[in-house]
């Protein structure tokens, strides 16, 4: 299935108020790592209340220790200090990588906004060098603006 076929799929999952935010987060999650065959580990993270902290939220894959993330952290906790999409081809080559799987071969996380605040992102894991594409990117900002419609 294409990055583009799956947008109606996002909308209808999240759409859905029959079942809880946190049941349509997983239920995206689970999508993603099944359709796309590169999404090896797909999660959000959300910020953690008041502290400068990322919170592990719904999330399919391996599981990891990383369930709270500080602010400049990693990847993820790049992402909550810059606002920006973040691209890691490669993550043996980045200096502030948390590692979670020796699996892991790249990276992408995708801020989510909601009345223009950073609250939290998207993040995957590919076990395949480099797939993340510009395609990637601009699918990952609709399903974010699609998660930020319910919260």
């Amino acid at each position: 299935m294409t990055l583009q076929e799956l947008k109606p799929l996002v909308t209808e999952i999240t759409t859905d108020s029959s079942f809880s935010v946190n049941a349509r987060l997983l239920s995206v999650c689970q999508l993603l790592e099944k359709e796309v065959l590169y999404y090896n580990w797909v999660g959000f993270y959300f910020k953690n209340g008041d502290k400068n902290e990322l919170k592990l939220g719904p999330y399919v894959g391996e599981p990891t220790d990383h369930t709270i993330i500080p602010f400049g952290k990693g990847i993820c906790g790049q992402v909550a200090v810059s606002n920006q999409n973040f691209v890691v081809p490669d993550v043996s080559a980045q200096d502030n990588y948390i590692a979670c799987s020796i699996t892991v071969k790249a990276e992408i996380v995708v801020p989510i906004f909601v009345n223009g605040q950073n609250i939290g992102q998207i993040d995957i894991d590919s076990n395949t060098p480099d797939p993340f594409t510009e395609a990637d990117e601009r699918f990952l900002e609709f399903v974010c603006k699609k998660v930020a419609s319910i919260l």
